[in-house]
């Protein structure tokens, strides 16, 4: 295999027209520059030069390779340059996704913070499940995931993030059912909203009933937390939800948080990354900044 530093030198010498300044230039003597170029010819088997009397003279080959030679570093100090923008944060790719309850809370408070600090960073953002985020990071479109918890897969990392507060709220049209701490058997009395059954807050909400005894039936299911309350609001029943999605709904006299006998399940978020894998720069500052802000 061809030593690259004889490319380089080459290249120099090309440049310079002389062995003698393209080894002051690369800071080796003249005697290495010009073996390097004699091993070069020998290791391609053609003649690169054309020695003169006051310095050297590409040959039609010489011009030829030059020409590949030249174009090849050019495009190793453009990635060296790039690779420089990156540890700067003058360029770069952060690709990540989140739950909608996640992104909205969590991430999107965080994303405004570092965007404004690194616009010259793209973003490429997904909104879908924990299962979807999951198996979208084992296919490598996204480098970290912020999920609800647990996920049990041991190609990925999880560090633990957040708890959540859950709660059950409806309309002024369920107000009975609100002034008054409400049993589980008189909760099922109402009309339940719930996330699709691969949700994780779905699955927390059903072992709940489950460990007292009940099987809970949804009346109606939706794949978004938005949804969930919107369908509360207008008064179709009781929607599982996370208190911070509701929480200016409640202050508000929007929606009424129910008071269970029976205290409800917490959930909990946390950052999914590949095992064994390493972070771009930007991911690694965008969970650091993350971790950072108040839970």
């Amino acid at each position: 295999m061809i030593n690259t530093e004889w490319y380089r030198i080459f290249l120099y010498a090309a440049q310079f027209g002389n062995v003698t300044k393209a080894a002051q230039k690369l800071h080796i003597t003249q005697p290495s520059a010009s073996y390097a170029i004699k091993q070069l010819e020998e290791a391609l088997n053609v003649v690169l030069f054309d020695r003169l009397s006051k310095g050297v003279k590409l040959t039609y080959e010489g011009t030829l390779l030059l020409e590949y030679i030249d174009r090849a570093f050019s495009q190793f100090d453009q990635g060296e340059n790039e690779l420089q923008l990156v540890k700067q944060f003058k360029s770069g790719l952060l690709r990540i996704g989140a739950s909608g309850t996640i992104l909205k809370e969590k991430v999107l408070p965080a994303l405004d913070h570092f965007h404004a600090d690194f616009p010259e960073i793209r973003i490429r953002l997904v909104a879908e499940q924990s299962k979807e985020l999951v198996h979208q990071l084992k296919n490598r479109t996204l480098e970290i995931a912020f999920v609800h918890l647990p996920v049990h897969d041991p190609e990925i990392e999880i560090r633990p993030l957040a708890a959540i507060r859950n709660c059950f709220v409806v309309s002024n049209a369920f107000q009975s059912f609100h002034k008054v701490p409400v049993s589980t058997e008189d909760l099922l009395k109402l009309p339940l909203l719930m996330l699709s059954p691969s949700s994780a807050t779905r699955r927390i909400v059903e072992q709940w009933f489950t460990s007292q005894g009940f099987t809970p039936n949804s009346d109606i299911e939706l794949n978004s937390i938005d949804l969930l309350i919107e369908f509360a609001r207008r008064g179709y029943g009781a929607a599982f939800v996370p208190h911070p999605s509701v929480s200016s709904l409640i202050e508000g006299g929007v929606l009424f948080e129910l008071k269970t006998v029976a205290p409800l399940p917490a959930g909990e978020i946390g950052v999914a990354t590949m095992r064994n894998s390493s972070l771009t720069a930007a991911a690694s500052a965008f969970i650091n900044r993350i971790e950072d802000t108040p839970k």
